[in-house]
């Protein structure tokens, strides 16, 4: 899974900061979570100031029912309206008023799963059967749009927001399960300036608790 942070330089740090609690929640969890689950997705956010990054990253499948790449029409108009839903970011993940939260930058992509820890065999033992010598390689270059079309493809969402009173920001609801059928669960890594906590929010349980964590 390709993973970066395009906002505030503060949404780096996660990377460092989430890789122990996600590894908790991967073996403490009510499944085994590899690279792809469907159902489940990841939302990173980190507290700095009166600055809040968020980091969406969701399975395909969670998203428009389908993983490989948008080939008709109908796909591709799937794809096109849930990234418009997934820029709004306040309507999807909505605060508290009081919080003063105001969108500063969205970036909203489709990205191609690369599984090659965890799917790694399939290519191997496909080289293995077929005789594929390492000067293959040069086709890599197409090996997203294979991998689009018969792997994985998630949706990865950045955010940044600017709220002029981050103390009143003590929940976050989590209209994304009303907007996305097909999304049951998501893990939700909190950085802010007290520490960092690892939450699971639900189709069930759809709203977080921040009380005391700003």
């Amino acid at each position: 899974m390709r993973t970066h942070f395009h906002s505030a330089p503060f949404i780096a740090a996660i990377a460092l900061a989430m890789a122990l609690p996600s590894a908790l929640m991967a073996e403490e969890g009510h499944r085994e979570l590899g690279a792809h689950v469907h159902g489940h997705g990841t939302l990173n956010i980190a507290v700095e100031d009166k600055s809040i990054s968020m980091e969406l990253e969701a399975p395909g499948m969670d998203i428009v029912g389908f993983e490989h790449a948008a080939t008709s029409d109908a796909q591709k108009q799937m794809v096109d309206e849930a990234k418009m839903i997934l820029q709004r970011v306040l309507e999807v993940f909505p605060v508290p008023e009081a919080a003063g939260c105001t969108v500063a930058s969205v970036d909203v992509a489709v990205e191609a799963e690369h599984h090659h820890d965890d799917d790694g065999h399939d290519h191997e033992d496909h080289k293995a059967k077929s005789g594929e010598q390492d000067h293959d390689h040069g086709h890599d270059a197409n090996d997203d749009a294979h991998e689009g079309h018969e792997g994985h493809s998630q949706f990865h969402a950045n955010y940044q927001l600017s709220c002029s009173n981050p103390s009143a920001l003590t929940s976050i609801g989590f209209n994304y399960f009303k907007h996305f059928a097909g999304a049951q669960a998501l893990t939700v890594n909190l950085v802010t300036g007290k520490g960092q906590s690892s939450y699971e929010v639900s189709r069930s349980k759809p709203a977080l608790d921040l009380s005391g964590l700003m």
